[in-house]
């Protein structure tokens, strides 16, 4: 497992640079092919290649995962991919290349794997636009879904996360002479001020709502009324019915200064996934490996968009670690092969259903 982790690892594949994912998905296609055997197929897409590979029979299971990184090419250079005091680290091996390692090393161990699926996607962490049909196609097909991205704290499985998604609030005034005809302008970066309170508003934490105001640009010289503002906001809901209010809310702001315009782009982009989507398939990890507990979390990920059709989805079957998209983050070593061994009776108990 060290080895494939480290095959993959040293494949850098920052999201978005179509040469560094076409060599990772050949990468990932080649450790599954060596594993399994078979054929993994390259699907291609707009955001790079996907990784496809079948067991044959019947499809049952979907093990879903992304071989896309947050970290720029070079990052290998100043953070080699290294193995101490019983840490793995290098960019990528919690968020998610050690989930998939153990994904296809816990396979391997079973005789049959008919029915069984991976889909491993090239653009997850940066909201899978072009790979969330194939997602949904294949989990509806196979029943249940797998996800092997990193572990909740502790180790812990993820059995529902919040929907979350991004919106930009744009604002145009018009720009005039701070010092000679101030009130000639129409000041974009006070109307962004008034839309701020306004979006921070929204926020209903006590039922798990967040809107955090994270990113904010305006004007361009200290002597312009600034003509122009945005406002990006992260957004993160555990209901579907926060998704339409928080939806609604964002399409009717209104501009509090004459002549300024509001204008909003985004939407919440993956969709809650309940907890009761992952009930059946926790109770048999529970009873494969006693103790591990559950976790609902804030962040999204594929999953999302499985559990929302209705198909029972885990997640968080990935590495036990910590720091995702940061320089400290790692992989603790001796959990792969436990990690690996609960994917293997996960298998089989939905194979025999």
């Amino acid at each position: 497992m060290i080895e494939d982790l480290r095959t993959l690892v040293e494949v850098e594949s920052p999201s978005r640079d179509l040469d560094a994912l076409a060599a990772s998905a050949k990468a990932v296609a080649g450790v599954i092919e060596n594993r399994l055997g078979g054929h993994a197929v390259l699907v291609e897409s707009e955001a790079g290649p996907h990784v496809h590979w079948s067991g044959g029979g019947d499809p049952k299971v979907l093990i879903l995962g992304h071989h896309d990184t947050v970290f720029p090419l070079g990052t290998l250079e100043r953070r080699p991919f290294k193995v101490e005091d019983g840490h793995a680290t290098g960019p990528g091996v919690f968020d998610m290349l050690g989930g998939l390692v153990q994904a296809v090393h816990g396979l391997a161990a079973l005789e049959d794997r008919s029915g069984v699926e991976i889909l491993v996607t090239a653009d997850e962490e940066v909201g899978s636009r072009s790979s969330r049909a194939l997602i949904e196609e294949r989990a509806l097909a196979c029943g249940a879904v797998l996800v092997f991205e990193g572990a909740a704290d502790g180790g812990g499985l993820k059995t529902g996360r919040k929907g979350c998604g991004t919106f930009q609030v744009s604002i145009a005034g018009r720009a005039s002479h701070a010092g000679l005809e101030p009130a000639a302008g129409v000041n974009a970066l006070i109307e962004a001020a008034h839309q701020v309170l306004d979006i921070a508003a929204l926020a209903r934490p006590e039922i798990g709502t967040t809107v955090t105001p994270s990113v904010a640009a305006a004007g361009t010289l200290d002597n312009v009324v600034p003509a122009a503002a945005t406002v990006v906001v992260d957004v993160r809901v555990e209901s579907a019915e926060e998704k339409e209010r928080i939806e609604a809310a964002f399409a009717a702001l209104a501009p509090h200064l004459d002549e300024a315009r509001v204008t909003v782009e985004g939407s919440i982009g993956r969709p809650p996934m309940p907890e009761s989507a992952s009930v059946e398939l926790f109770a048999v990890a529970r009873r494969l490996m006693p103790g591990i507990e559950g976790k609902a979390v804030g962040g999204g990920s594929d999953g999302n968009f499985t559990a929302a059709l209705g198909v029972a989805t885990l997640d968080g079957l990935g590495a036990v670690g910590g720091g995702a998209h940061a320089d400290h983050e790692y992989l603790v070593v001796d959990a792969m092969p436990e990690r690996a061994d609960l994917v293997a009776g996960l298998v089989r108990f939905i194979q025999s259903r």
